[in-house]
């Protein structure tokens, strides 16, 4: 059984390299790009509509925003990477990664509405100013925190499988547990465990937010040059729910795998070795994918 659970988890591994390296992502990548291009027309053409005072215009236009931020999430990414990533190599409760995802979509479009309007109110910027401070600085800088995560849960793992070498003298019941790492080493059993801090939610959701949404830029300077700024701000912030609803199914796949994997374990020293060589290999495809990402927009 152990044979068959170490090999279910490399051809996960595999199956993520290939979706993220392979032609599958080149695909997804493309329909994504062309199907944002499409609601980004229909979007300026929805604003046109409200702007004459067409009845159902606002509606369609945060229709066709929800439906972009979901497009947006489907193709190649930062937050389902982290939040995905994270579901599998921390035994973390399906509820808070959730909620975990809904909270970065949503500061990701604030993030989106602080940049555009402190370069239009302070800085007098147009759209080519604010999506270069956007791909050539913000984009960066979050690429470089996705590797610090992905480092982090590649060192944390590493730490835990060097904890399980050591010798445990007298394995009793007052052993000492590390509830912080969600394993405890000394006796291997595999404690619930969640986001650890707010160090941790605050490192994740910084990662995901700092990058605004080329979309959500486009909508804001838009809609503030048509005197529609409300209509703006609110679908921005409905975009983020679109990208939220794709990247929590993510955080469910993610923890639906991961479950199902230990499932098949009995042993609850076998079950935190599992999670710990998960935590070390997703941390490493994390970090890896970010820095391809970093050197990319350099």
């Amino acid at each position: 059984m152990r044979n068959v659970v170490w090999i279910a988890i490399a051809i996960g591994v595999l199956a993520v390299g290939w979706a993220v390296w392979g032609p599958l992502a080149g695909a997804i990548g493309q329909w994504a790009s062309a199907t944002q291009r499409d609601v980004q027309n229909a979007m300026a053409a929805s604003l046109r509509a409200l702007r004459g005072g067409q009845p159902g215009a606002l509606a369609g236009l945060w229709t066709l925003c929800f439906t972009y931020g979901f497009v947006h999430a489907a193709g190649p990414g930062h937050g389902k990477l982290v939040i995905g990533g994270y579901g599998l190599g921390a035994r973390v409760p399906v509820g808070r990664l959730m909620g975990l995802a809904v909270v970065s979509s949503l500061a990701q479009a604030l993030s989106a509405v602080v940049l555009v309007y402190l370069a239009i109110w302070v800085f007098g910027w147009g759209r080519e100013q604010v999506g270069g401070v956007a791909d050539g600085v913000m984009a960066p800088m979050s690429y470089a925190m996705i590797a610090g995560v992905g480092l982090w849960l590649f060192l944390r793992g590493g730490r835990k499988a060097l904890a399980f070498r050591k010798p445990v003298a007298g394995h009793v019941d007052h052993h000492a547990h590390h509830h912080h790492d969600g394993v405890c080493a000394s006796c291997g059993h595999a404690h619930a465990a969640g986001i650890r801090s707010v160090r941790d939610a605050v490192v994740i959701v910084g990662a995901i937010a700092i990058r605004p949404c080329t979309g959500a830029l486009f909508l804001l300077i838009l809609t503030y040059a048509l005197g529609l700024v409300w209509a703006g701000i609110v679908g921005v912030f409905i975009m983020g729910i679109g990208t939220a609803s794709l990247t929590g199914l993510v955080a469910l796949t993610a923890v639906g795998l991961r479950e199902s994997v230990l499932s098949q374990v009995a042993s609850g020293a076998a079950t935190a070795r599992i999670l710990v060589a998960v935590e070390i290999l997703v941390g490493g495809v994390i970090a890896l994918l970010a820095m391809q990402l970093l050197l990319g927009s350099l």
